[in-house]
């Protein structure tokens, strides 16, 4: 079985947890995910089964998209409402709707962002949430990130908490901890803040729509129906140039051979999908002047 589930994750599950319950329910030993979500966020996480798990790092180059809250006026340890609170600041006066997009807007593109403790990023070989749970410190890495748009979606003043809601969506590039670029927003309009909801509407191409739930999935297994669900991989690869191998071109292929540029169709993109009977069996990338050179191998059987 191979081919890609668009999986609605629900909160208090870790990613982890849904590859091993998708094990289960398709019987399959070769399953992952593309784009880890913390157990405390819900939404599209696309599940790779057999063959289709080599797609993971092309579907990690395709923007992902979020909704969230922002809860301006006190600040924790993990960014969200997982942590202990170590600042808060009253916000007694309604931050405008004005204040709060330019912000935004200027937050918007190619930005530098330092990941949380609390989160997977390695330094010296540890995880940083393994330093911040020892209590230990310890420099992080500087990463840049695109934010394709940030914008608001309303903006609510509480006076009685003297606390203010931002809710915003998001569309991002891989690497974006959208926590720390909502704690960021808050540290840039004067104030502490804290992710308080989070939802991935969009990752690797697939919609919020186009999810099943791990429940969806149990009862389309027990019905037999499952493999009808269960997306084809060639749909990572639907806005790559496809080029069809000739038999003489997919027996060198099959060997891991470079191709010729005369070989192949003029004006031939930079990474090709290499295709035989009508499925992808390798992707090709421009090596040089003369020569396409195995970028990935998916299937070496006809």
């Amino acid at each position: 079985m191979d081919g890609i589930i668009p999986l609605y994750k629900e909160r208090g599950m870790t990613s982890f947890d849904c590859v091993n319950r998708v094990k289960h329910i398709v019987h399959e030993k070769h399953v992952g995910h593309a784009g880890t979500l913390d157990p405390n966020v819900d939404g599209v996480l696309p599940i790779c089964i057999g063959k289709a798990t080599k797609c993971v790092d092309f579907l990690h180059e395709k923007p992902k998209e979020y909704s969230g809250e922002l809860t301006i006026g006190f600040a924790t340890t993990t960014e969200d409402l997982d942590g202990e609170v170590v600042d808060r600041k009253k916000v007694a006066d309604k931050i405008t709707d004005e204040e709060v997009q330019n912000a935004m807007s200027a937050m918007t593109g190619h930005i530098k962002q330092i990941p949380p403790m609390y989160s997977s990023v390695k330094v010296n070989g540890r995880r940083l949430y393994e330093y911040a749970r020892a209590g230990e410190k310890v420099e992080r890495p500087e990463r840049e990130v695109n934010i394709i748009s940030f914008k608001m979606i309303a903006n609510d003043f509480d006076s009685q908490k003297d606390q203010q809601r931002v809710s915003f969506t998001v569309k991002c590039s891989k690497g974006t901890y959208v926590r720390t670029l909502a704690v960021d927003l808050a540290k840039k309009l004067g104030y502490p803040g804290v992710m308080s909801s989070l939802t991935r509407i969009s990752s690797g191409g697939f919609s919020l729509d186009q999810t099943l739930s791990l429940e969806d999935l149990s009862d389309l297994a027990a019905n037999q129906l499952i493999s009808q669900y269960i997306l084809p991989l060639d749909i990572v690869f639907e806005d790559w140039q496809h080029v069809n191998l000739t038999k003489e071109q997919w027996q060198a292929v099959q060997n891991g051979a470079w191709l010729k540029v005369g070989e192949l169709p003029h004006n031939s993109k930079q990474r090709l999908a290499l295709t035989y009977q009508s499925q992808i069996k390798a992707l090709y990338y421009r090596r040089d002047t003369d020569h396409y050179a195995p970028l990935k191998m998916i299937s070496t059987k006809a």
